[in-house]
């Protein structure tokens, strides 16, 4: 199964510092259709204003990614841990037991990122941060896990997750194909783009749920930057 979900038809709150977009139900945005897909329960899609943020919150047991993609991002939490992570890097926060954290633009522009939540194999794990870069030419026609809690992709952020979070970026008229099993759930996002998914042609920031397959061949219909989420 391939299913596109175009952005104009996901959640979207605008909180005037924050333009947020819900592929998943989400705060004040509710689709029973769409709550989770496999064991990845959030991707938010935001635009955060320059000088704004979120102010230091809680989470526990979850697995927080956030994939940046203009601008940069500060993090600050409970364990004493700060960053600060660019266009292109991957952040993981492992709330676990409990953490608080914020995370704030403190650039002079807007930073716009997608942040996914996956749910974890086991509840009550040692909460944790981590981050690195990315670069985008390391990703160039092949999809490279970012965050991983699967055996052999130990270059990749851990989580404590059956699933990983993959990048890419195609140029136009190149394919990338990336193996996966029908039990499992994947969920990919163009961050730029167009690009065809089987028969499925799929724009910018549009979501496209698959599961039933043993392979997921994408082409690159214009120059692409590519989000995997594959999960359990």
């Amino acid at each position: 199964m391939i299913e596109l979900r175009p952005f104009d038809s996901i959640g979207a709150a605008n909180h005037g510092w924050l333009d947020a977009h819900h592929h998943f139900s989400f705060g004040n945005y509710h689709d029973p259709a769409r709550t989770n897909w496999g064991r990845l329960r959030v991707w938010n899609d935001d635009t955060i204003a320059a000088k704004s943020g979120f102010p230091p919150h809680p989470h526990n047991d979850m697995e927080i990614i956030t994939y940046v993609r203009k601008g940069a991002i500060t993090h600050r939490d409970s364990l004493g841990n700060t960053g600060r992570t660019e266009a292109g890097d991957v952040q993981v926060m492992s709330a676990g037991t409990g953490i608080q954290h914020a995370e704030y633009n403190l650039e002079d522009e807007e930073t716009t990122l997608f942040q996914i939540w996956i749910l974890p194999d086991r509840r009550g794990e040692q909460p944790g941060w981590g981050a690195r870069p990315f670069p985008r030419g390391d990703r160039a026609g092949r999809f490279v896990p970012l965050a991983s809690g699967m055996a052999g992709d130990e270059d990749a952020l851990p989580i404590n997750a059956d699933a990983r979070v993959l990048g890419a970026t195609l140029k136009a008229g190149d394919t990338v194909t990336y193996p996966t099993q029908p039990g499992r759930h994947a969920y990919l996002v163009p961050a730029t783009g167009r690009i065809r998914v089987g028969e499925v042609e799929a724009n910018a920031r549009d979501g496209v749920a698959i599961t039933g397959l043993d392979a997921i061949s994408v082409t690159a219909l214009e120059d692409a930057e590519l989000v995997l989420v594959d999960a359990a």
